[in-house]
């Protein structure tokens, strides 16, 4: 199928250095404010990119729970494919796709584990049935049926009845510390505006890129 005629152009406001935050994350932080109030559908989903000890490249969507200063914070099964992936090269990039406002955010960093505190604190504000699937579900790995996970949360479900779902030992959150951040925002014939931080000790250096 060729879809090579596939093509818009982008009709946005321009991004001038001078509208920019000197901080990537409070620039992040404004971004996103407006992909909230845009309607933008999960604006806190993000595509994750890892690479194992192969170094092929591997790459799935999860969402942005908490960010800060220090980075931004992602939960999961740490026996997963990604937790492997992570524990052989613990660096990774995160791309938001904001395109309902011509914008998208590039992050790159090394990634390190949230304390277990930060980890029980979430963990205590998720539904309870997300409770129980992460103490259901053995990321990754294959499963014969449906139904087998199906049994097995209802196994869940009888163990728990009673008080709070305790946290499981496999599962917590992972923290991407920003190294490389790029804001990129759509412009008309494809002269997009792009402009790059790079960490350097304990500020940044903020740098317009060629489309």
């Amino acid at each position: 199928m060729d879809i090579g005629d596939m093509r818009r152009d982008f009709e946005s406001e321009g991004l001038d250095r001078e509208a920019l935050n000197d901080n990537p994350v409070r620039q992040f932080e404004i971004w996103f404010g407006d992909a909230r109030e845009a309607g933008i559908l999960e604006p806190n989903a993000m595509s994750l990119a890892t690479a194992g000890a192969d170094s092929m490249p591997d790459l799935r969507t999860v969402l942005l729970k908490y960010f800060d200063e220090r980075g931004f914070v992602f939960y999961t099964n740490y026996q997963s494919r990604k937790a492997h992936e992570i524990a052989e090269n613990p660096r990774a990039a995160l791309l938001f796709p904001w395109i309902g406002l011509n914008r998208q955010v590039r992050i790159q960093g090394p990634v390190e584990k949230v304390s277990k505190t930060e980890s029980l604190r979430y963990f205590a504000s998720r539904p309870r049935g997300s409770q129980i699937g992460a103490w259901v579900s053995e990321q990754s790995k294959a499963i014969t049926s449906r139904g087998l996970l199906e049994q097995k949360v209802a196994e869940m479900k009888r163990k728990f009845s009673e008080g709070e779902v305790p946290l499981p030992g496999f599962w917590g959150g992972y923290r991407v510390v920003p190294e490389r951040v790029e804001f990129w925002q759509g412009r008309p014939s494809r002269l997009h505006d792009r402009f790059e931080y790079v960490r350097e000790g304990d500020g940044w250096h903020i740098q317009r890129l060629q489309p």
